[in-house]
């Protein structure tokens, strides 16, 4: 099933419905497939054949959005350029990509300028607005295709879309997602989830990321995506009750955000059916407080070889039959989603029994089809019939997956092994930790020691020998850190993710 199939679905429902909608201006069903049809057309014609590459360099737009359609509709490969990375990681992508076709915001005309030179498989350079000496302007682009035929019906290509990983440990891979990878992804997310009438996604975190494979089943039933271009926690609230916003997406760093937003106790939130968050472990104690403050909390954990539903956690499923919240399921990533198979794995690849801990492994249609290029990393990351996450985790006793930590992150200590997860939440429950962050440190005693870096709320103090003495409270002394440092902000990611990497590289000074 290609990417313009959902889109195609949507409008079959409701041509006239509200598509794609920023800064209160909204196009239709009717006008998103007219203009990805366009760019097909003008794909085409610019000589992009099916499984070539076209990428798109864009903060959150609906125009932008509206190319991916069209990308697919040519039988093209959709490969997101991410406007948060460095230029360096965003050349070394799209040559990897073999990108032949870039479209891009003009916001990035610098950065374009720097690297194009060097890209010489990138034949083809798209401006949203007006050309220029390196690029074509979109307008004029799409008028050079205006009175081509339509384009035959075909059948998709396997590989719908490339996916560039973090690069956060290392030279990034681009992960081969396949059509049949996204629909599962977008079946489970339809049957694990509440989906009452068309749907309306707010999209503040990055198409290009989670919110961007978000958008499919929502509008495979017909529903409206509001885009948020950048992020403004009060403009995000606003927005949730003035277009009576449904589904929506956030790392748990931008929900610590809306949490300490002093709009949010007043903002009408009952429109909410499931407020997903995922991508980085959430503090048990600030979900306990989204579920009372915001209402429908819904878990989804996945990662780019495997996107987004490995494991679900519907609204319902944060609450025992008579309300209260279940707080003992707060600290899982949910249950084994629908169409995946979970295991957890020991050294060789083998289950081990329930209840024990192990890196986590997956099978099924929503694991990718391996990395672009990379038969190596492909093997590695599929040995023994599985697909290997990294992340090292748990069943418990009622099917619930609990992650405990990245398997490069466990700290051994006096030779124990320490869970950095495990410390994080436990150092969150102090009112005072905004964030953190848990590494291991070499030490002649204990071999590593385990120490924090930690991230105040606004207005906090902290003294470090009451908030250790706070943690081996929760968790024992063996656990608790020997260390902790207190930043003014932790390093992060472009999708927020903390980068243990280079809170290491500052302690070691490399």
């Amino acid at each position: 099933m290609s990417l313009f199939f959902y889109l195609e679905k949507g409008a079959s429902l409701d041509p006239a419905a509200p598509c794609l909608t920023l800064d209160g201006v909204s196009r239709s069903y009717r006008e998103v497939l007219g203009l990805a049809e366009s760019v097909a057309r003008a794909l085409r014609r610019s000589g992009v054949a099916p499984g070539d590459k076209v990428g798109i360099l864009s903060a959150n737009d609906s125009t932008a959005f509206t190319c991916v359609f069209g990308i697919s509709r040519a039988g093209a490969v959709w490969c997101p350029i991410n406007p948060r990375n460095a230029a360096g990681e965003n050349a070394e992508l799209l040559d990897l990509f073999d990108c032949s076709t870039l479209f891009y915001q003009p916001a990035f005309d610098d950065l374009i300028a720097r690297i194009a030179p060097d890209l010489p498989k990138l034949t083809t350079l798209i401006r949203f607005g007006e050309g220029d000496e390196l690029a074509q302007g979109f307008d004029e682009w799409l008028a050079s295709a205006r009175d081509d035929p339509a384009l035959a019906a075909e059948q998709p290509g396997d590989v719908a879309a490339l996916v560039g990983t973090g690069g956060t440990t290392g030279r990034p891979k681009g992960v081969m997602l396949t059509g049949r990878n996204l629909e599962t992804m977008s079946a489970i997310t339809l049957m694990s989830y509440p989906f009452d009438g068309a749907p309306v996604f707010l999209a503040l975190a990055p198409l290009t990321h989670a919110a961007g494979v978000l958008c499919l089943p929502v509008l495979a039933r017909g529903g409206e995506i509001v885009i948020m271009p950048k992020p403004d926690v009060g403009r995000f609230l606003d927005l949730i009750e003035r277009h009576r916003v449904t589904h929506t997406f956030l790392p748990p760093t931008l929900i610590y955000l809306v949490l300490g937003h002093e709009a949010l106790d007043r903002t009408d939130l009952s429109s909410l059916q499931c407020f997903w968050y995922g991508a980085a472990p959430m503090s048990v104690t600030r979900l306990a407080e989204a579920l009372e403050r915001i209402g429908p909390m819904a878990q989804l954990f996945g990662q780019s070889e495997a996107p987004m539903m490995i494991s679900t956690m519907s609204p319902a499923e944060h609450r025992h039959p008579d309300g209260t919240v279940h707080t003992g399921r707060l600290s899982s990533a949910g249950r084994p989603s629908p169409l995946v198979t979970v295991a957890i794995l020991d050294e060789r690849g083998q289950p081990v029994p329930g209840g024990e801990r192990g890196e986590i492994g997956v099978r099924g249609s929503l694991v990718m089809a391996g990395y672009y290029r990379d038969p190596a990393a492909t093997a590695e990351a599929s040995a023994h019939g599985w697909h290997h996450t990294g992340d090292i985790g748990f069943l418990d006793g009622e099917g619930y997956l609990h992650i405990v930590d990245r398997a490069k992150d466990m700290v051994i200590t006096g030779g124990f092994n320490v869970y950095s997860a495990e410390v994080e939440q436990a150092l969150l429950a102090h009112e005072a930790v905004r964030d953190c962050a848990v590494i291991g440190l070499p030490d002649e005693k204990w071999g590593e020691r385990v120490t924090a870096v930690v991230e105040l709320r606004p207005g906090a103090g902290l003294d470090a020998a009451e908030l250790i003495a706070f943690v081996k409270e929760r968790i024992g002394s063996v656990k608790a850190p020997k260390q902790i440092e207190v930043w003014a902000e932790l390093p992060r990611s472009t999708i927020g993710k903390v980068l243990k990497a280079d809170i290491r590289r500052t302690f070691s000074g490399t």
